[in-house]
């Protein structure tokens, strides 16, 4: 869907590395302006023992045909969450796409501060269910932040990156379930300005985590973090995307209803 997006000024949450990098490589793919925010700006003083930066994100989005703007932006800090909305609106005037898509509640794993995932609930430190539920509270307030602009234009797209687990994880769950209510909310509260709210449930997808332990799961069925971002593109592109709103949307379910397409796994 190239130049499908040209002109829209797009936001995405916690775009340093996986899911929310592939989401602004393939609004940038469509030709959208893309401001990217997350901590890391410098892999060597990364939050976590991962790859990627905001900018390199954003040198990304610009090579693949957008325009990548880095937004250097702990969400965990409300003042710098209004700064980098009151940045994008300084500098474009408006914003077209919101993706709520910063969390943090797998970084335990990757420093190696909490138990291994199969580990019972009372077994994990109580501060798992803060990092669960952050992600939650930084949808809220970034949302809360962007939508007096897109009411104000009358228009606009809000995607909540959430997902539908099976029963294992308390925590985990509780917060996907309030990520779902909050798509609910929004939706209803922004249905008068023309603003669609969704939800996207990507599968399993091949973020740094996941390749860093991928003889744990069934590659095979792994999805490209630009898998969900085709699904971002394909919402904010369709002309009837009020239709959609208020619900979540398996991003494999959206494959088949638009016809955009993964790249295939390889071990190269």
């Amino acid at each position: 869907m190239t130049g499908a997006l040209e002109g829209q000024i797009a936001l995405v949450t916690g775009a340093s590395r996986g899911i929310g990098k592939g989401i602004a490589l393939a609004l940038g793919r469509a030709g959208a302006t893309v401001y990217i925010t997350g901590r890391t700006e410098d892999e060597s003083k990364a939050a976590v023992p991962l790859t990627g930066t905001i900018h390199a994100t954003a040198a990304e989005v610009s090579a693949a045909g957008g325009n990548g703007i880095a937004v250097r932006c702990d969400h965990a800090d409300d003042a710098q969450t209004r700064a980098a909305v009151e940045r994008l609106i300084n500098e474009q005037g408006r914003i077209d796409i919101l993706v709520n898509n910063a969390w943090r509640g797998y970084e335990g794993y990757s420093t190696g501060a909490h138990f291994p995932a199969h580990h019972p609930f009372w077994e994990k430190p109580f501060m798992y269910w803060d990092e669960q539920m952050d992600g939650v509270r930084w949808a809220y307030i970034t949302t809360a932040l962007a939508a007096p602009h897109m009411v104000k234009q009358g228009s606009g797209i809000v995607v909540n990156i959430s997902f539908n687990p099976e029963l294992s994880d308390p925590a985990y769950g509780a917060s996907k379930a309030a990520i779902d209510r909050l798509t609910e909310e929004f939706a209803h509260a922004l249905k008068p300005h023309n603003i669609a709210v969704m939800g996207l449930y990507p599968g399993l997808v091949r973020t740094e985590s996941v390749l860093l332990n991928a003889q744990y799961f069934d590659m095979t069925q792994s999805q490209s973090p630009e898998f969900t971002g085709r699904a971002v593109v394909a919402l904010a592109a369709d002309a009837a995307r009020m239709d959609k709103s208020g619900a979540a949307y398996v991003v494999a379910d959206l494959s088949a209803e638009y016809g955009f397409r993964d790249d295939p796994y390889t071990t190269q």
